[in-house]
């Protein structure tokens, strides 16, 4: 009978050195497969499979799409790609982001469920807002084990902590523990895939994060239509109905979860209340043009009124940039909506 042999590694701000401790735990001859993502900049020089494989015993390397899967290896997921997976093989794509990034944790997390089942074991790490969390929902709900990493010791908590409002998880570990735990489960045997059918939604929200079109896949379907637009692509987004928390997905097929949807509007309002402030100071220097030609001109009058509606653009201005300044963005409490 297999064993746990598909492990799939996910974090964020804070979680390299976890992700060190578990690359450099982990034996030469280990019985599993390991796929780390962490979100990164699309521009980033891609250096992970360099650190993680600098004192490790496993081969490292960024995933290639198509490739098998192989044991006592680690695929990492390169820049600006989602790392998946099908039965005996690894997939690349250009998926739509989810959760505001690419590579995102969800889509790896589902797509491993969706293919392996029971053998699967989900690692969620140190990180903000809550990727990571519908995935490991559905790593469970496919008989998967679920770890995530003690927030206590994490630099950031609430990636680890919306996790574990949403799934009953099965360790909560310190960084040096996960290696020796993810060794002992590679030889544990899991029970039969069958006794953990797939619900159908799995199989879509995977297929469009490999790059399907959600709304021929029937992404309308999975839930209701709210009352919010996409804040990537403008269209309607959609409630999902499973998958934990609340979630949300466009027809285009851009994902949420609710801390991710409400980070993406917080930063939304906050680039309207800049372009605000530009276009009262682009006023405000029309206001003050006028009026110097105005005066130019000999006409007082219009001048003086001119530098009335220039000082009272640039008060305005000015109250707008304040606003702007004292914008709190959702990186304090953060709502996690159930």
């Amino acid at each position: 009978m297999a064993g746990h042999d598909i492990i799939v590694i996910g974090g964020s701000a804070g979680s390299l050195d976890a992700m060190r401790a578990i690359a450099y735990g982990m034996p030469a001859e280990f019985p599993a497969a390991l796929f780390f993502v962490l979100h990164s900049s699309p521009y980033g020089q891609g250096l992970l499979p360099e650190v993680l494989g600098s004192r490790g015993k496993l081969p490292t390397a960024h995933a290639r799409d198509g490739e098998p899967v192989t044991p006592g290896r680690i695929y990492v997921a390169p820049p600006d790609h989602h790392l998946m997976l099908e039965p005996g093989r690894v997939r690349v794509t250009r998926g739509p982001k989810e959760n505001r990034f690419r590579p995102a944790l969800d889509p790896l997390f589902r797509s491993a469920a969706l293919a392996y089942g029971p053998r699967v074991v989900g690692v969620v790490l140190s990180g903000w807002l809550d990727d990571g969390a519908a995935g490991l929902w559905a790593i469970k709900a496919r008989g998967g084990v679920a770890i995530v990493q003690d927030p206590d010791e994490a630099f950031a908590r609430p990636m680890i902590e919306n996790a574990m409002r949403q799934v009953s998880v099965d360790y909560r570990l310190r960084a040096a523990d996960i290696a020796p735990t993810l060794v002992e489960l590679a030889s544990a045997p899991v029970v039969a895939a069958g006794e953990f059918p797939a619900p159908a939604e799995l199989e879509v929200e995977t297929k469009i994060a490999m790059g399907d079109k959600a709304l021929g896949l029937g992404v309308l379907g999975l839930g209701d239509p709210s009352l919010v637009t996409c804040p990537e692509c403008h269209n309607v987004l959609v409630r999902l109905r499973a998958g934990g928390g609340a979630r949300f997905r466009c027809n285009n097929g851009h994902a949420y979860t609710a801390d991710s949807l409400l980070a993406e509007m917080d930063e939304a309002v906050e680039r309207s209340l800049w372009n605000a402030v530009r276009q009262v100071q682009e006023n405000a220097l029309l206001m003050e043009h006028i009026a110097s030609h105005a005066r130019e001109a000999g006409q007082a009058d219009v001048a003086a009124l001119f530098d009335r509606k220039g000082a009272e653009a640039r008060r305005r201005g000015e109250l707008v940039r304040r606003a702007v300044m004292n914008h709190d963005a959702p990186g304090g409490e953060k709502a996690s909506w159930t």
